[in-house]
């Protein structure tokens, strides 16, 4: 019968050297970032109750449509500039953040409102000039690919600054 399988042992790279806090930390994050959306789309739903009671605005399929490309444009924008920043912590390896982060918001800042003043420009024509079903439409979209892009690019990254600071690089 041949030769026995030698024993099998552990290696170091099988025992985390994780402590507790930086583990508790993790989860912490994780547990924010997935909820974060979800409190997004509460308020968001609390808003719409309120327009709907208080300012008779009505809240049908065009108005969640709005607020979902809404949010798709939104997020989008985030990628955007958080892809950009990757890219630059990757060919300036060793500079400090913020600075690295300052630089990825100029390089993607302009992109980001050229393309939002030019989403603006039409729904503000759709606005003036469109139908009465229309007009509720137009308005979401307004405010949101406004507000939208000032978070995407004025609120993300202070976020990962924040983040940084909370949890180091390892």
């Amino acid at each position: 019968m041949g030769a026995s399988p030698p024993p099998l042992t552990t290696s170091r790279a099988a025992h985390p050297s994780a402590s507790l806090g930086e583990v508790a930390g993790t989860v912490v994050m994780i547990v924010i970032l997935v909820l974060a959306p979800v409190v997004i789309c509460m308020s968001g739903a609390v808003i719409a109750a309120i327009l709907g009671y208080f300012l008779n605005v009505e809240v049908d399929s065009l108005f969640v449509t709005a607020v979902l490309t809404i949010i798709g444009f939104s997020v989008h924008d985030t990628i955007v500039v958080f892809d950009r920043i990757r890219e630059n912590l990757h060919l300036n390896r060793g500079e400090a953040l913020n600075p690295v982060i300052n630089y990825s918001i100029m390089q993607t800042a302009a992109r980001s409102i050229i393309t939002s003043f030019t989403v603006v420009l039409v729904l503000a024509a759709i606005l003036i000039a469109g139908g009465t079903t229309l007009k509720g439409f137009a308005l979401a979209l307004l405010i949101g690919i406004v507000s939208g892009t000032y978070s995407s690019i004025f609120n993300a990254a202070p976020l990962l600054v924040v983040w940084r600071r909370v949890q180091p690089l390892r």
